[in-house]
């Protein structure tokens, strides 16, 4: 295996020194043509032209003003509902064989997100290149052959006479490739197991057999299950455990308010590397360690990019995308403003918008942060406070009172003829509701200056209610939404916070 190790590492540095081309306007190009080019005669593509538009000497001009821009309610019930049903040929070529039950949870019903050969390769692309980035965190020879823990959803997919559908991270783990089998944990046995505690339970039974290097997946179940191995085994840290964990790759939401609760289960810091998948794709990895500047986009794998500025003349107070919405391109993007994505994939979504909002910090090297979602924000009068917003105030909350608060979600709810915002938040330790508000309001007011303004006028008051982290946990229980790439909304609003409420009255008579 040694052999095997040292060529590993070797294929990783010689990647990381091949030049970075930088001309990402040409790669878009070429990328949008391929996308249009291979539906070119598909019952889309026939419908908007896709002929035509390759002809034209401008195409992602003639592109944006022929092909409307679709949310996931439009595109599915125009055009993706066919494939589900087992259409070929509707958005993408030929037959759909896995659609990906989205995790998220701008709504409650799940979405289908169609899947393709073609999206996967993509997926296996970009891993590779995030395996290549590892190169520059300078890690030992020996790293290259340790288990790589992921997180995820089963592997058994459910099958209805057309399609299978699951999580993504299930659909992906059943497609690796074999070279990659044999790192790969917890295996295909534990990956088929639907009930998330069960797998945690055999996860956790095998956790000393396994030699894990890296470990994959959302925050708060990463940090549930250390938990748990280190009580099973009556070791103080996960390293007693696995010496030689090194790297944490996290996705779906900010790490920020759990870095503190993570660094107190290691025996030492883990690199953090986050990245940005979604149902849609692999958008964007992060390149440099130890680096809070953002995550470099995938502008040249099989995704065509549109920026939409997220602003009250592209959006309604509902994060809703207005129908004449602007969308830039990547040659018109500017460093700090805040962009919607819309997405046109190589599994057939067209100028989709996904429902993320990014800002770019860098543009020579294409990275990105995610500051929310289109409807994960407050802006009842004004405030405009983002997702991002939030998670760092509560992390500075957290250290100013010395707590850790892993988990959060707030709502905008009346105040007499006026508003306030209720703040639920997750801590297992003994605190002054009065001391998080004080503290929260103040890290608010100086993050935001619309917040800071509002709360001069008409935001007139703040509430806060304290709940152990478990209530996050047992309310995802009762929306079967356990595990895998789940995670606690931030913003509650409409039926979710109806729910929410009901829940916690009764959750609050138990503890």
């Amino acid at each position: 295996m040694a052999i095997i190790d040292s060529i590993l590492k070797g294929a990783v540095k010689l990647g990381s020194k091949i030049p970075k081309r930088t001309n990402y306007y040409a790669q878009q190009i070429k990328v949008l043509k391929k996308l249009l080019t291979k539906a070119e005669y598909t019952a889309f593509g026939e419908h908007f032209h896709f002929s035509n538009i390759l002809q034209q000497q401008n195409p992602i001009h003639e592109f944006q003003t022929t092909v409307k821009m679709y949310d996931y309610s439009s595109i599915y019930k125009e055009w993706w509902y066919r494939a589900i049903k087992g259409e070929p040929y509707v958005c993408w070529p030929n037959h759909i064989k896995y659609f990906a039950l989205s995790s998220g949870t701008s709504e409650a019903a799940s979405k289908y997100i169609p899947v393709t050969k073609e999206l996967l390769r993509a997926f296996k692309r970009g891993s590779i290149r995030q395996l290549i980035a590892q190169a520059n965190y300078d890690l030992p020879t020996e790293h290259f052959s340790k288990g790589m823990l992921m997180i995820g959803g089963s592997t058994l997919l459910d099958f209805n006479g057309s399609h299978y559908s699951g999580d993504l991270s299930g659909i992906t783990a059943a497609n690796i490739p074999i070279w990659f089998q044999r790192f790969y944990k917890p295996g295909k046995k534990i990956s088929r197991y639907k009930d998330w505690e069960t797998k945690l339970s055999e996860i956790v039974k095998s956790a000393r057999n396994w030699d894990i290097g890296v470990i994959v997946g959302v925050p708060a179940w990463v940090q549930i299950l250390m938990e748990r191995i280190i009580n099973e085994y009556q070791v103080q840290t996960i390293h007693d455990i696995w010496p030689n964990l090194r790297i944490y790759v996290h996705a779906g939401v900010s790490i920020e308010p759990y870095r503190k609760s993570i660094a107190k289960l290691t025996a030492f810091p883990l690199i953090f590397s986050d990245t940005y998948l979604a149902s849609e794709g692999l958008i964007a990895y992060q390149e440099r360690p130890n680096q809070e500047q953002g995550m470099r986009m995938l502008l040249d794998n099989g995704i065509f990019y549109e920026f939409v500025p997220f602003n009250e003349q592209n959006f309604d107070s509902d994060g809703n995308m207005k129908p004449d919405a602007e969308a830039l391109t990547i040659k018109d993007v500017e460093v700090g403003r805040e962009y919607a994505l819309l997405l046109s994939t190589c599994a057939g979504a067209w100028r989709y918008l996904i429902g993320d909002t990014i800002r770019f910090t860098n543009l020579e090297l294409a990275e990105i942060v995610i500051t929310g979602r289109t409807k994960h924000f407050l802006s009842l009068c004004g405030e405009h406070l983002s997702v991002e917003n939030m998670s760092h105030a509560i992390k500075l909350t957290a250290d100013d009172l010395k707590i850790d608060i892993n988990e959060f979600a707030v709502a905008g709810i009346p105040h007499d003829t006026l508003f306030a915002h209720h703040w639920f938040i997750g801590s297992n330790k003994a605190v002054s509701e009065q001391s998080i508000k004080e503290r929260l309001d103040f890290r608010l007011k100086e993050i935001n200056d619309d917040y800071r303004t509002e709360r001069t006028s008409a935001l007139k008051e703040i509430y806060v209610t304290v709940l152990p982290d478990d209530a996050f946990i047992d309310f995802m229980a009762t929306k079967g939404k356990l595990g895998s790439a789940h995670k606690f909304p931030r913003v509650l609003k409409g039926k979710l916070l109806e729910e929410w409420q009901a829940f916690i009255a009764n959750y609050k008579n138990t503890f």
